[in-house]
């Protein structure tokens, strides 16, 4: 398998087992209630492109019933890897599918920061990032070489 099959497979698990802990087996679901976050969301769309829907009352596959109850065991959400890693090795189309659907979510869920600085009263310094170097407020402040 290539590596970047590898590296999609764990691209898409952080939203697989976040949507299957937040909606359990009915994860795969047709139901269409707007999920409360995104990455949920997101990764409920992308487990329904892998696994399929499935209706109300029939059976998940095993490994996402398994992570439904029992979210945060590391064991499971690998037990769901290797599954997406079968069925993406097994079908190159799904992949890609897999791949376009990732690359919208990722989009969708990228959380921009603004940083805001201010400096207030006599003397006072203000930084956006990281200060590498002297910082002087005048003063008759020295500044003496390390």
């Amino acid at each position: 398998m290539s590596g970047d099959l590898v590296s999609l497979v764990q691209e898409v698990s952080p939203y697989a087992t976040a949507a299957v802990a937040a909606y359990g087996g009915a994860v795969l679901a047709r139901a269409n209630e707007e999920a409360a976050d995104a990455t949920v969301g997101w990764g409920r769309a992308l487990l329904q492109r892998i696994f399929g829907v499935t209706p109300e009352g029939k059976e998940v596959p095993e490994a996402v019933a398994e992570l439904a109850a029992d979210p945060a065991n590391e064991d499971l959400q690998a037990v769901l890897r290797v599954q997406i890693k079968k069925l993406l090795t097994a079908d190159p189309e799904l992949a890609a599918q897999v791949r376009a659907l990732l690359e919208q979510a990722e989009a969708a869920t990228v959380r921009t920061f603004t940083t805001t600085v201010t400096a207030s009263g006599k003397g006072a310094v203000a930084a956006g990032r990281d200060i590498t170097g002297s910082v002087t407020t005048g003063d008759q402040s020295p500044i003496t070489p390390a």
